[in-house]
């Protein structure tokens, strides 16, 4: 069975993409194809990247640089769960991306947006971030947006309530799982 990381891309102490990546593996567990695995970054508090070089090119020095990548490697393809900092990702979600190369190389990414514009920059700038790791970005993604986006942040609607999503998040996990299958496959 596939095995898939959904990483939490946020640390902040009044975030809110932890009750969107929970929302998230409520509807993806009821996937029979898929294993889903989240990932908090709060759980990895990596140092700013200060390596070297890639691990492409040199091992990691950092202790929990190297419990990163083992934990990254343990994956056949990814779900970023992610909001959008001024027009962009996380700084976190950056650094994070940056401290792994290896254990990227050939995996399918998902993306799953909140915010004014469902993140919709941030996920446009972790596409070409992906293909500069090797990865292979899904095209279809998830972006819960602006007048939604503010319901559910002020308790006035639940995720739940968002009729339209669970489409959008099937139709995107049944792209990233025909990825991972054939890339998977490729990498063996």
């Amino acid at each position: 069975m596939l095995k898939i990381g959904v990483i939490i891309s946020t640390t902040r102490d009044a975030r809110f993409g932890d009750k969107v990546a929970q929302w998230f593996m409520d509807l993806a567990s009821q996937r029979t194809d898929m294993q889903f695995e989240l990932i908090d970054l709060r759980d990895y508090p990596l140092p700013f990247f200060n390596e070297r070089t890639s691990n492409l090119h040199a091992p990691t020095q950092n202790a929990e640089g190297l419990r990163w990548q083992k934990k990254v490697a343990e994956f056949d393809g990814y779900v970023i769960v992610t909001a959008e900092y001024n027009h962009g990702p996380s700084a976190v979600l950056k650094n994070a991306l940056d401290y792994a190369y290896v254990e990227w190389v050939r995996k399918p990414i998902a993306f799953v947006g909140y915010g004014g514009v469902g993140a919709a920059r941030a996920i446009e700038q972790l596409r070409q971030i992906a293909i500069e790791l090797q990865m292979a970005p899904i095209r279809s993604s998830v972006h819960i947006q602006g007048g939604d986006f503010m319901q559910v942040l002020m308790g006035q609607k639940t995720l739940e309530e968002l009729s339209y999503l669970p489409p959008l998040v099937s139709n995107m996990l049944d792209d990233l799982a025909w990825w991972a299958n054939a890339l998977k496959v490729a990498r063996e």
